[in-house]
């Protein structure tokens, strides 16, 4: 009894073990995963941190040392604890912008590859309008509009200027799946659009719309950050383009104070690669071509297939070899 029991353990876990493996997770989607998982670890540390980002321990840009890991700022603020506050606050603002930049993205692009027609031209003229237009004056310009910048408002206007490319994007993709049987066979069967969309477009297209918004969100901590080191920041609340603003502002680069703009700049720096990484490794899991173990599995069938065509050459050369030639002289008879 525990033999067939084990056997059937073995059975349910093989399909579960060889489904994680067939992923084939790279190299780069684990270093990838490693810098975001630290950053979110750095920014959720901060709420148990002893020492507040507001909390006054010290002088103008005091020197690393005396319990103070990375000094003070300009207003004898932990430089540690305002820069895991501010790393916290630029991933909320990255996660929100995010999540309403992908979600207009590909709902303007699948209306617009499902319906196609006028509909789609005119949705795809609003976009390249939009795209035309630079995204980093209209966020100028709507944030000095704003009477108070905070951090949702902040984040809900990176992500109304940042869809048009995703939009574009997801609009190639659906109208290539509106073609497809299935959806005349749904079309037939009397669903209407959004259960199409949501039930038999959208699952074609998520793993893309997956790679789009951890762009999105990469790209909307980064312009977060060009906003707030431009003194457009959200108001009352610490990010790392804040950090930067007041660095510059109070001339912690002339004075030589690097433990004032050098950290922050690091956590932007691995912020940004981390995503952009971590979207390259999901291609390559999304995508079967690119991965790597399936490339190395078509390398080994290549060198099977054309091992086997050589001996199959050897045989045919070897079988010619041992046919005797024709006897002439039976034809031609006695001379």
């Amino acid at each position: 009894m525990s033999t067939v029991n084990s056997s059937m353990a073995e059975e349910t876990a093989a399909p579960r073990a060889n489904t994680l493996r067939s992923f084939n997770f790279s190299a780069r989607f684990w270093v990838s995963l490693v810098l975001v998982a630290f950053v979110i670890a750095m920014g959720l540390f901060g709420l148990v941190y002893p020492t507040g980002p507001g909390e006054k321990v010290g002088s103008l840009y005091d020197a690393p040392g005396n319990g103070l890991l990375l000094g003070t700022d300009n207003f004898g603020h932990d430089v540690l604890a305002v820069l895991m506050a501010g790393t916290r606050t630029s991933l909320i603002i990255g996660l929100v912008a995010g999540t309403v930049a992908t979600t207009i993205g590909v709902s303007v692009g699948l209306l617009a590859g499902y319906v196609g027609g006028w509909f789609e031209e005119l949705l795809m003229g609003v976009t390249n309008v939009v795209l035309a237009i630079p995204s980093i004056v209209v966020l100028i310009l709507i944030s000095m509009s704003l009477p108070e910048s905070t951090i949702w408002s902040l984040a809900i206007v990176i992500g109304i200027t940042s869809w048009p490319w995703t939009a574009r994007a997801v609009r190639a993709q659906a109208s290539s799946v509106a073609t497809r049987e299935h959806i005349d066979v749904a079309r037939l069967s009397g669903a209407r659009l959004p259960g199409i969309l949501l039930k038999d477009v959208l699952p074609y297209i998520l793993s893309y719309a997956v790679m789009a918004f951890v762009l999105q969100v990469a790209g909307a901590i980064l312009a977060e950050a060009a906003l707030s080191m431009l003194g457009l920041g959200p108001s009352g609340a610490n990010s790392l383009g804040t950090q930067l603003h007041w660095a510059l502002a109070f001339q912690a680069v002339a004075s030589g104070a690097w433990w004032a703009f050098l950290p922050p700049t690091i956590v932007l720096t691995l912020v940004s690669f981390g995503f952009l990484l971590l979207q390259a490794s999901l291609d390559e899991v999304f995508n079967p071509r690119l991965r790597r173990g399936k490339r190395k599995q078509m390398k080994q069938a290549a060198a099977r297939r054309a091992e086997e065509a050589r001996s199959l050459a050897q045989h045919r050369t070897v079988d010619a070899s041992t046919v005797s030639p024709p006897d002439r002289t039976r034809a031609g008879g006695p001379s």
